[in-house]
């Protein structure tokens, strides 16, 4: 056989040629060559020797499916089809030859192809709108080397709500996770942003040239390139005699890093990534290949009664080299200041810029409120219920003995949203909405008041317009925070704005590079968009960070099963400990398998026992078993407890063959979603 070429053969039924011509002018827009055949007469033994050999010799196949290609079952695109289908049977190398493209709401389960163009990843392109991610992936097949390409590092904002680590800081992906009873799990591993317990966990680069690992549509390219302005602030070592002032040293050095994150000449990882070496034995140099970072900033903290001892040294990770240390013997009224002398010095050591209106960002005159705020925030950290409560009563002292300590009442928002997620208390979510107004109007100039409202009007109210308002404003206040990038790139998704939800999403990641709340929202953006390919590797990139990461292995099993892998998804599901990602996961892996006893008896379990927490989770069972009427009532189910898990719907693919359905398009005006 020939050599492949470069050229993209496009295969299309008659009446979708000007869908075939949008995708052949994007393509050859972006340089790919694209044998289109405009004829509407094929036929005759050269023409039909012709494609033969285009067939034969293309580097790739785009079969364009649709309505008009499924209403007819003979044609020439059909022969088309039938030789690519050989080709793959004698070409088996060539996996990648094979790219089919949905055109409009044709369902891959029922669509009339080959046998083994069910076994390539689908891509919807609706009336043949080409994405750039389409485009990236088409270059990327086409590219003689399978090599992950690497990509310069873009400017940066803001933060995740760690959908899966460390609550406060973590992506809320929580499109697809069950709300109250996981609650507490998630926030175990999703930080502050939310108990987004997203159906599997769910719930980029930054503005100061960060280089580091960033999933792209197309791969996850690393950069060797380690900016000379870079610094991680590792958690502070609690020297204190009885050993129980943690959440204070823990809380300086989070303060430090979040005031360093304002350097606009710096780079920072987030707290995430450098808390992640807590009580690990890493050494320096191998946390900073891990973080991408040039210096490391370590500290310990002794504290007696009013007073402290802030030990803190600055080194430099590639020769140990300790370029700056200090210790401060400090009354606790003065500790702002022990952080602002701390970042000067570190700021002036690596010759950054510091900008004209640096400040430490939580900031009270009341010494007790600023421990109570740090007393919350260690509570909130620990992720079980009796501790969650600890923090609610810990920030509304600290609003009590300070009424305009703004950055507490943002904490306590988040704080009362959780608990009230998890306990099912109404009011409580009344009182989140409250402490999150409060907070933007007592510091209308600072980020977190914002960061917290639009969350509440994305997550609660499902006030798109007032959310994405509100976001906005915080990352132009903060293009540091990584958690509300996170929660930026979770709102864009859930509008179906894919694209510009991956961009938040990877500099989220280049903000704190071992977030796997970031990883997996990006992989489950591109599982959305059926780049199951880089959805792959986003997943495996968090299991690597977090190999015990339930929400990653849901999402994996769920991936697998989206592929057409039904066996190994069941093994992926039963090996999920929580049941309530594991019940209604496995009933849909049964029944591809065609076990409907065993199917049945899942879901049915899954009824009993959940469905007070998972109606949207048992609404995707149903649907993936082409049960729509009981879907539906599950949704509106769902709808009426206002579930969490219910403003991924737009995008959520086990809910793909419910999308033509006039019902479906009722309930995203109900919730204002755009159709």
């Amino acid at each position: 056989m020939a050599e492949p070429s470069n050229a993209v053969f496009l295969s299309y039924a008659s009446q979708d040629a000007a869908a075939a011509q949008r995708i052949c002018e994007a393509l050859r827009a972006a340089g790919v060559e694209v044998w289109f055949d405009q004829s509407e007469l094929r036929g005759g033994d050269a023409w039909d020797q012709q494609i033969r050999n285009e067939i034969r010799d293309c580097a790739l196949f785009i079969p364009i499916i649709s309505a008009h290609s499924q209403a007819r079952l003979e044609g020439y695109f059909r022969r088309e089809w039938r030789l690519a289908a050989d080709r793959t049977h004698d070409m088996a190398e060539e996996k990648a030859f094979l790219v089919p493209v949905v055109i409009d709401e044709t369902s891959e389960q029922d669509a009339s192809v080959p046998g083994n163009f069910r076994d390539r990843q689908w891509t919807r392109l609706p009336a043949g709108e080409t994405s750039p991610a389409f485009i990236e992936r088409i270059s990327r097949l086409l590219t003689p080397t399978a090599v992950l390409p690497r990509r310069e590092n873009r400017s940066s904002t803001t933060p995740v709500r760690q959908g899966l680590d460390a609550p406060r800081h973590a992506s809320d992906a929580r499109s697809w996770t069950k709300k109250a009873s996981l609650a507490i799990a998630v926030l175990a591993v999703f930080g502050v942003g939310y108990i987004a317990l997203t159906k599997f966990a769910s719930s980029n680069r930054a503005a100061n040239g960060a280089q580091t690992a960033a999933l792209t549509d197309a791969s996850i390219p690393t950069s060797n390139a380690i900016p000379a302005k870079s610094v991680a602030v590792l958690p502070f070592a609690d020297m204190s005699e009885k050993h129980d002032q943690e959440y204070f040293s823990d809380g300086l050095a989070e303060e430090l890093l979040d005031l360093l994150a304002q350097v606009p000449d710096l780079r920072v990882p987030g707290r995430t990534s450098s808390f992640s070496f807590k009580g690990k034995s890493d050494d320096i140099q191998t946390i900073a290949q891990k973080l991408r970072v040039a210096y490391v900033l370590e500290g310990s903290v002794r504290k007696s009664g009013n007073t402290a001892r802030v030990t803190v040294q600055l080194i430099r990770a590639d020769n140990g080299y300790h370029v700056w240390s200090k210790s401060f013997d400090r009354d606790f009224t003065d500790i702002f200041k022990v952080q602002e002398e701390v970042a000067t010095a570190v700021v002036e050591a690596l010759k950054a810029k510091l900008g004209p209106t640096q400040a430490a960002p939580h900031r009270t005159s009341n010494t007790e409120a600023y421990n109570q705020f740090l007393l919350g925030r260690q509570f909130h950290d620990r992720g079980n219920l009796d501790d969650l409560r600890r923090a609610v009563e810990a920030y509304r002292h600290a609003v009590v003995l300070d009424p305009n300590y703004a950055a507490a009442y943002a904490a306590l928002s988040m704080a009362e949203l959780y608990l009230a997620d998890a306990t099912g208390d109404a009011d409580g979510l009344k009182r989140a909405e409250v402490s999150a107004e409060k907070a933007v109007a007592l510091a209308p100039e600072e980020a977190d008041g914002y960061a917290a409202r639009g969350y509440l009007r994305d997550d609660i109210n499902w006030d798109w317009v007032g959310a994405q308002s509100d976001l906005e404003k915080a990352l132009a206040l903060d293009p540091g925070n990584s958690v509300v990038q996170g929660r930026y790139g979770n709102l864009l998704s859930k509008l179906g704005r894919l694209t510009d939800g991956n961009a938040a999403y990877r500099k989220a990641i280049d903000l704190d590079p071992l977030s796997t709340s970031s990883w997996m929202s990006l992989s489950f953006n591109f599982m959305y968009d059926r780049d199951f390919i880089a959805a792959g590797a986003g997943l495996r990139r968090t299991l690597e960070i977090q190999p015990d990461n339930i929400y990653a292995l849901s999402g994996l099993g769920t991936l697998q099963l989206l592929e057409g892998k039904a066996v190994e998804a069941l093994a992926t599901f039963s090996s999920i400990k929580v049941e309530a990602f594991r019940l209604t996961s496995i009933a849909m892996a049964e029944h591809t398998l065609g076990h409907a006893q065993n199917s049945q008896q899942a879901l049915d379990k899954a009824v009993a026992t959940l469905a007070d927490d998972s109606a949207d989770q048992i609404a995707q069972a149903y649907a993936w078993r082409g049960e729509k009427d009981k879907a539906f009532e599950w949704l509106d189910r769902a709808y009426q407890r206002r579930d969490g898990g219910l403003s991924g719907i737009k995008i959520d693919p086990l809910l793909a063959n419910l999308r033509t359905d006039p019902r479906f398009a009722a309930l995203l005006r109900k919730m204002k979603l755009p159709e």
